[in-house]
């Protein structure tokens, strides 16, 4: 099984000073693993921001060794379907975290996140979060 790591995870994973947390080492067995896969929305948000073309080519020529997952049309669809179930049950949600969801649920793939809105979206979505 493949695990969809959310840009929560990365930005933490990657810090320049991060803590050595529990979310770091598991990120890193995952990826020694080779269960780590990535969409481009997600590779778009961690590259997003950075303060120098050094930064950001670093970064980019790192994140190359995860190659983007295919998304498909019934995908883009799934995750509307899943943004108007939860609006429908009062759950705000990007664009993103329901294709992140969508794709997810798809490939039988969980999501790696500490994005607590992702708790919030398993109550109405077939999605399985990585504890």
């Amino acid at each position: 099984m493949s695990v969809i790591v959310d840009t929560s995870v990365w930005s933490l994973a990657l810090r320049r000073n991060a803590p050595d947390s529990e979310i770091s080492d598991r990120l890193r067995t995952l990826i020694a693993e080779d269960e780590v896969v990535i969409l481009g929305a997600i590779r778009q948000e961690i590259l997003s921001g950075l303060r120098t073309s050094e930064q950001f080519t670093r970064l980019r020529d790192y994140l190359r060794a995860f190659p983007d997952l295919a998304v498909t049309q019934n995908d883009y669809e799934t995750a509307a379907e899943f943004f108007n179930t939860c609006r429908r049950n009062g759950v705000q949600g990007s664009n993103t975290d329901f294709l992140i969801c969508a794709v997810a649920c798809r490939r039988n793939d969980s999501i790696f996140t500490t994005d607590q809105d992702f708790r919030t979206f398993q109550a109405y979505l077939p999605i399985l979060l990585l504890d």
